[in-house]
C-alpha cells in the first residue's frame, strides 16, 4: 500500500528548537512512508546551499537518515527558503521539484505549489518574488560571503514581518482567480499547497484545494494512501 506525506512552512530556525525536534520525531516515526513531500519554507532563513550553520547541518543529517531508509523525498523551495538548491537536495538524498509541479499520487494528478503565487492580490510581494527567483538576483547574491548573506536575509525578514503587520489578511490568502486558473492550466482536480498558514480542504466542482499548516503550537501533514486521504495535525 503506498503512503504518501505532505508537510510544508516549518520554518526551522535556531530559535524555534521544539519545532526541529518535532520535525524529527516525525521523520523517525514515518520512516518507512514511501514518499514525503516538503512544499516550501523547511527553513526560515535559508543563505545558500554552502550554509555551515548547526541547524543546517542538522537538518541535513536528519534528512539523510530519513532516506537511507529507502523513502523517496521532494522538497521544493518556500517563499523563505528560496535560494535551496540541487547541492542541499543531492546531499540528503532528495529531489528539487519545481515550483508549480504535477505529480500522480495513488493514481490522481496532483498539482504541488508552495502557495505564494497563488497570493496575487499582494502585488509589491508578487513583484519581489519575480525578482528574488531570478537566476542573475540569486547568482549575485550567493556570489557575497555567508556573513554578507546573513545579513541581507534577517533585513528581507524584518522587512517582510514589518509590511505584512499592515497588510489585510485577505491580501495573503491565496486569489480565488488564481486558484481557478492553476487548476485549469494543468488539467488536474486536486491541488496541494502550503504558505497560507491556513489548514484546511476546499472542496467545490469537483475539485480539491488541500492547504497545510504551519509547524507552530501544533505540526501538520497530509497522508495520501489507498485507503486513507486526510489532514492531521500533532501537538508540538
Amino acid at each position: 500500500m503506498a503512503r504518501t506525506l505532505l508537510i510544508s512552512d516549518l520554518h526551522l530556525a535556531p530559535e524555534r528548537p521544539l519545532v526541529t525536534a518535532a520535525l524529527a520525531e516525525f521523520l523517525q516515526r514515518e520512516a518507512h512512508c514511501d514518499t514525503l513531500y516538503i512544499l516550501g519554507d523547511l527553513f526560515e532563513v535559508w543563505v545558500g546551499d554552502d550554509d555551515d550553520a548547526p541547524l543546517a547541518q542538522t537538518v541535513a543529517e536528519m534528512l539523510r537518515s530519513f532516506t537511507d531508509t529507502g523513502s523517496a523525498l521532494y522538497l521544493m523551495q518556500g517563499n523563505r527558503d528560496f535560494l535551496l538548491g540541487e547541492g542541499f537536495c543531492n546531499a540528503v538524498g532528495g529531489e528539487l521539484l519545481p515550483d508549480p509541479t504535477v505529480h500522480t499520487i495513488n493514481g490522481t494528478p496532483t498539482l504541488l505549489m508552495h502557495g505564494d503565487s497563488l497570493c496575487t492580490d499582494d502585488v509589491a510581494y508578487q513583484a519581489f518574488r519575480e525578482q528574488a527567483r531570478s537566476a542573475e538576483w540569486q547568482g549575485a547574491i550567493l556570489a557575497q560571503s555567508l556573513e554578507e548573506r546573513r545579513k541581507l536575509a534577517r533585513n528581507l525578514r524584518n522587512v517582510s514581518q514589518e509590511a505584512n503587520s499592515n497588510k489585510a489578511e485577505d491580501i495573503m490568502d491565496v486569489a480565488p482567480e488564481a486558484v481557478a486558473q492553476a487548476f485549469e492550466a494543468h488539467g488536474v482536480s486536486r491541488l496541494i499547497h502550503g504558505h497560507t498558514h491556513r489548514p484546511c480542504i476546499h472542496r467545490g466542482q469537483g475539485r480539491a484545494r488541500w492547504v497545510l499548516g504551519d509547524w507552530e503550537a501544533n505540526g501538520w501533514y497530509i497522508e495520501l494512501s489507498d485507503d486513507k486521504e486526510s489532514l492531521e495535525k500533532f501537538f508540538i
